[in-house]
């Protein structure tokens, strides 16, 4: 199901990211990913149809807004299609089976920040390969996956922290 708050978030993240990171190129290649907050705080037992749905949806404004012919939509997928085995692979004391959200409290830091890095990263790699489509320019590629993901991994670790700060304790 998905509540106000997620709707609210889902809004907020498409709004950051068309209207303000979609237009920072930091050293003309680093462009952070905010929006990826969104697939990474959704609950940790929902299912997966509803998983891929809510990606798939993220993505797609985000192209729409940015005209970038649906690469953010299969990064996005491919990304959501990868974070059931994440989170197994990272997966120590948390309840995976609760209706948590990934989170310091739920997850720790150390597997919150494992869990967000491999997706982020997953991500990128995917986007920017589309975006740039061959591979003559893979080590320029390469380098613009890792830096964007060092920025989008920044952006989203913030967000969490904020979004652990500003939700009643009883949510957690």
């Amino acid at each position: 199901m998905l509540s106000w708050r997620l709707v609210i978030l889902f809004i907020l993240l498409v709004l950051i990211q068309v209207t303000i990171l979609n237009q920072v190129a930091i050293g003309g290649y680093i462009n952070p990913q905010v929006y990826l907050l969104f697939i990474l705080i959704l609950p940790l037992n929902i299912p997966g149809w509803l998983l891929l749905l809510y990606a798939f949806a993220m993505g797609m404004a985000v192209d729409m807004f940015s005209d970038s012919l649906a690469i953010h939509t299969a990064s996005t997928l491919f990304m959501a299609f990868c974070r059931p085995g994440i989170i197994r692979l990272v997966s120590g004391s948390f309840e995976k089976d609760s209706g948590a959200a990934p989170s310091f409290g739920t997850m720790g830091g150390i597997s919150l920040a494992l869990y967000s890095v491999i997706l982020i990263l997953l991500h990128h790699a995917l986007l920017f390969f589309l975006e740039i489509f061959h591979f003559s320019e893979a080590a320029q590629t390469l380098s613009r996956i890792l830096f964007s993901s060092i920025f989008s991994f920044a952006f989203v670790m913030i967000g969490f922290i904020i979004l652990e700060k500003a939700s009643p304790s009883h949510l957690r």
